[in-house]
């Protein structure tokens, strides 16, 4: 291993990279960076939680929750009580963001690692841009298509701080070519067209988050069976990189995970459209969607930015001390 080679944005391939895993970042930073992940996953959860319950209007307007009041006044219902709490996980994040972004600027500079700075500053602003995005849905009334954006921007956040943790012992390098990461790519897009699909077949279904908002004029069954078959596509794919990464001997616990994940998430969605969409059974799946995006993301970085077996050692040692 060459160990002075320098890789693309300035960092230093080879040693430099196992220098890194020795030295590693603050304890706080990680700290951080899993409260991010953990945080936004339960924001999915929260948020639907707020449609199930016909929440999405509780507070009618936007940024205030009335038109006179940052908060609920007057005679205060379930309704307002579920979505304001909704919205004051807002600033949850925002400490968290700005906790996280304190810390990685102490890293950075500690060592050399603009990365973690960058990255940091992205997903502290995604959570003003998701709270506008929010919204917009409430100042909507709830178009379906807005509500899907804005679930597709909290996955998003999702899998970005799933990069942010592989970032805290792995600086960028240039990424691997060739059939397998192709196919990792594959399946990381794949992921996606079945997110997307679900928000489809939610937007067509009947928990709207409020009993006037409009629905997307699709047809609830057609868009099931098409969200169906992109599940079965994405099985698929993962079962092939699974064989894949077993004949070039690559790290499996992803693809194990991304698996293990995705056939618990089908199951529950067969569950709760046989059932007739029970508010938990369908809570339970949006939390599937949380961990579904942050499987597929694990996978696609781990493939994507492959290390030795003696760093990865060195790592998981890091990871479990």
């Amino acid at each position: 291993m060459i160990d002075h080679a320098t890789a693309p944005g300035g960092f230093v391939q080879g040693s430099t990279r196992s220098q890194t895993l020795r030295v590693g970042v603050s304890v706080w930073l990680r700290r951080f960076a899993w409260a991010t992940l953990v945080a936004n996953i339960l924001l999915i959860v929260t948020g639907g939680a707020v449609r199930l319950t016909d929440s999405g209007l509780g507070c009618p307007t936007w940024p205030r929750c009335t038109d006179s009041s940052f908060t609920p006044h007057g005679t205060i219902g379930p309704h307002q009580l579920v979505e304001f709490g909704n919205r004051t996980l807002t600033f949850v994040l925002v400490a968290i963001a700005v906790a996280t972004f304190v810390a990685a600027r102490q890293d950075a500079r500690r060592l050399g690692r603009p990365d973690l700075l960058r990255l940091s500053v992205v997903l502290a602003l995604a959570i003003p841009a998701q709270a506008v995005l929010g919204g917009i849905t409430v100042l909507t009334d709830l178009n379906p298509w807005i509500v899907s954006l804005h679930l597709i921007i909290s996955l998003a956040i999702v899998s970005a701080a799933v990069l942010f943790l592989h970032r805290l012992d792995h600086p960028p390098v240039a990424p691997a070519t060739g059939v397998v990461p192709g196919l990792a790519w594959t399946t990381y897009a794949a992921t996606w067209l079945v997110l997307y699909a679900g928000t489809a077949v939610t937007g067509s279904g009947p928990h709207a988050g409020d009993a006037k908002a409009p629905r997307n004029g699709l047809d609830p069954l057609q868009v099931s069976q098409f969200h169906a078959d992109l599940v079965f596509l994405l099985i698929g794919l993962t079962v092939g990189m699974w064989f894949a990464l077993r004949a070039t001997g690559g790290d499996p616990r992803p693809v194990v995970a991304l698996a293990a994940v995705e056939v618990l998430q089908a199951a529950v969605g067969f569950i709760q459209y046989f059932a007739g969409l029970p508010v938990g059974v369908v809570m339970l799946h949006m939390l599937g969607a949380g961990l579904v995006i942050a499987a597929a993301t694990w996978l696609l970085v781990v493939v994507r930015e492959p290390v030795e077996t003696s760093e990865r050692t060195e790592a998981d040692g890091l990871l479990t001390s």
